[in-house]
This record gives structure tokens, C-alpha cells and sequence, in this order.
């Protein structure tokens, strides 16, 4: 098969950005199969797990997703019976997200995965790059 030289093209920051997501995203999702989790579902049962009695819509805002999304994840979560929703212990009026014992254990499992997937990705940076590559990626998502 010919290879077709980009040119110009690969100059394009936003295709480069892309290029290296989706080489993130494969890796991550070869690794994730066995777990049947994709990376916001991890990130929360994640957040869940560090923030008991976390409200949705604080999930929602700390994700930056919107509502239908977090409202989707949410749901499916709970149907696998690894999130519950309860009244929250500090504000009757709010619904709080809660590990339940199978997500704790998910989630141990996932941490484990995550952090041989965050070797592999920061093993292709020297320490003093990834501290700027931490740095450059903020001022685009923030």
C-alpha cells in the first residue's frame, strides 16, 4: 500500500492533537476491554469514589459534561450496580452518587489498569516534557 504524504497538513495542531488522542484512546480501550469501562465511566466512579455524597450536577461540572450525559452515565452505572443514588446525607434536597462494594472493587481493579496506561504514555516524555506538556494542554481546555 502507498503511504500519502500529509504535507502541509501535518502542520495542523488540531489533526496532530487528534492523531495522538486516538492513539491514547486505543491504547486505553485495549486495555480497558476485560473491565467493560470506557474512560467516563472510570473518571466517575473515580470522582465518586473520592467524593462521597457527590451530586450530579457537581459530577457533571467537575467532567465537563452536560446534563444528559452525566444523567446517562449515571444510569448506566447504577444498572451495573456499581453507583447508587440516595438522598444526600448533608442536603436532604439533593441526590447523591455513591460507590456501592462491586464499584469499589471495579474501580480498585481500573486504578491498577490506569496506572500501567499512564506508564506507558509518560514513558514517551522526559519528566521536564511532561511538565510542559501539562502545562500547554491546560491553556487549550482552559
Amino acid at each position: 500500500m502507498a503511504r500519502i504524504e500529509r504535507g502541509d497538513l501535518d502542520r495542523n495542531l488540531g489533526l496532530r492533537l487528534r492523531r495522538a488522542h486516538g492513539a491514547v484512546q486505543r491504547h486505553f480501550t485495549d486495555h480497558f476491554a476485560d473491565l467493560g469501562l470506557t474512560q467516563k465511566q472510570v473518571s466517575v466512579l473515580w470522582l465518586a469514589g473520592d467524593h462521597p455524597d457527590l451530586a450530579q450536577t457537581d459530577l457533571a461540572r467537575a467532567l465537563d459534561m452536560d446534563r444528559a450525559t452525566t444523567m446517562a452515565l449515571v444510569h448506566g452505572l447504577e444498572k451495573r450496580e456499581l453507583l447508587s443514588r440516595s438522598p444526600s446525607r448533608s442536603d436532604g434536597r439533593r441526590i447523591a452518587l455513591r460507590l456501592t462494594p462491586k464499584g469499589v472493587t471495579l474501580l480498585t481493579r481500573a486504578k491498577s489498569v490506569i496506572a500501567e496506561h499512564e506508564t506507558w504514555l509518560c514513558n514517551r516524555f522526559s519528566a521536564r516534557e511532561l511538565d510542559t506538556l501539562f502545562d500547554l494542554l491546560q491553556r487549550i481546555h482552559n
